[in-house]
């Protein structure tokens, strides 16, 4: 119960105990100003809606740090947040108090970012997810009674298709990086393991007898720093074993053979047997490879991926199937990125009830009565 009397110094106090139990005391010139607050201050207590008024005046980039802090990213992740929240964020809303900032300045921030300073819709929608995430955490914390990003109409995202890599097309990149790197443009291709996934095996993963290779880790990069450091793969769904075909099989023995390597040694490695990272390979690699077999130039590592997975919808396998080899967390995202490449279905879905009810049809069918000759 919050209660306003003459206090110290000839002063009007309120005091209360806060949602913990702790004991608050705020002084007010004023008796009129004393007896608002402790309504207010009980009316938020009853709602749940209490904010300590030190937090309300902490800034969004003291709370985002705060925030960032203490989540569980991983390294990739983590300099991500920081980058666009240093970048984009902490400039425009950094030294506001996190309180004081509305709906519409969010709405303002996020039109702008594509409107002046040209972002992408897609890197517009990632700048500002980062952000409603702050304020999530903010409402939750009671920090903010209801986040300035509820509402918030993002920029669309034009819808492109995923265009894959041609058989020939692997086989042409294959040819034409340096000799070291070809046995992980054909695994990569065969197998849709992602970039850092195929950084990551060592030869321990490689099972020639029974023709799998076994995703449990991935390489990156270290964040902010040089070198690299493994750590578990994407989701809990990326665990996975992906079967080995006899020209990926092949293809890896003769890598072995030209550059030997044993158990926990890495698959791949640069010419001074250090492992490698996504971020060298491209800059190094990748993107000479793909500008002598003229492909587009944002052609990324990710294209190899994206030729394993039509290589299954064209043979026929299940979106189920699909979804496993390329350890997605469910159908639904293998639908959503691959569902152009499904063939279409409309005749067999005519044909599968022609099939099914063709005994009923004939049955239905009205009694022509036969004529007598005359």
């Amino acid at each position: 119960m919050a209660s306003a009397d003459h206090g110290k110094g000839k002063r009007w106090q309120v005091r209360y105990r806060d949602a913990s139990g702790r004991q608050k005391k705020e002084n007010f010139a004023r008796r009129g100003e004393a007896d608002a607050r402790a309504a207010v201050v009980e009316t938020d207590l009853n709602r749940g809606q209490y904010v300590d008024p030190r937090e309300q005046r902490i800034t969004f980039k003291e709370y985002a740090e705060r925030w960032r802090q203490m989540q569980p990213h991983r390294g990739g992740t983590a300099a991500n947040v920081e980058r666009c929240l240093r970048l984009h964020a902490y400039p425009v809303f950094g030294d506001r108090r996190l309180v004081s900032i509305r709906p519409s300045e969010i709405q303002a921030w996020v039109t702008g970012l594509v409107e002046v300073r040209c972002f992408t819709a897609q890197t517009a929608r990632n700048s500002a997810a980062k952000v409603k995430q702050v304020f999530n955490a903010a409402v939750r914390d009671g920090v903010v009674q209801r986040s300035p990003c509820a509402g918030v109409k993002l920029p669309s995202v034009p819808h492109t298709e995923i265009v894959p890599l041609t058989a020939g097309q692997v086989g042409d990149l294959a040819s034409v990086v340096p000799h070291r790197y070809r046995a992980l443009v054909i695994l990569g291709a065969g197998t849709g393991l992602r970039p850092g996934e195929l950084f990551g095996l060592q030869v321990k993963h490689i099972d020639f007898t029974g023709r799998t290779v076994k995703v449990e880790q991935q390489l990156q990069r270290v964040p902010g720093g040089k070198g690299v450091h493994v750590c578990p793969p994407k989701t809990r769904r990326s665990h996975r074993r992906v079967p080995l075909s006899g020209i990926v099989a092949t293809s890896l023995k003769e890598h072995l053979d030209n550059f030997p390597a044993h158990g926990q040694d890495f698959l791949f490695r640069n010419e001074r047997g250090e492992p490698i990272h996504s971020s060298r390979f491209y800059e190094q690699i990748w993107r000479p490879a793909i500008a002598k077999v003229e492909l587009p130039k944002g052609t990324g590592p990710h294209a190899l991926r994206h030729s394993y997975a039509s290589l299954l919808i064209a043979a026929g396998e299940s979106v189920k199937v699909v979804a496993e080899r390329l350890g997605h967390t469910n159908a639904a995202m293998t639908l959503n990125v691959y569902s152009h490449l499904f063939p279409e279905s409309e005749d067999r879905t005519r044909a599968a009830v022609d099939t099914a009810f063709g005994a009923l049809a004939a049955e239905c069918a009205p009694d022509v009565p036969s004529q007598s000759e005359d």
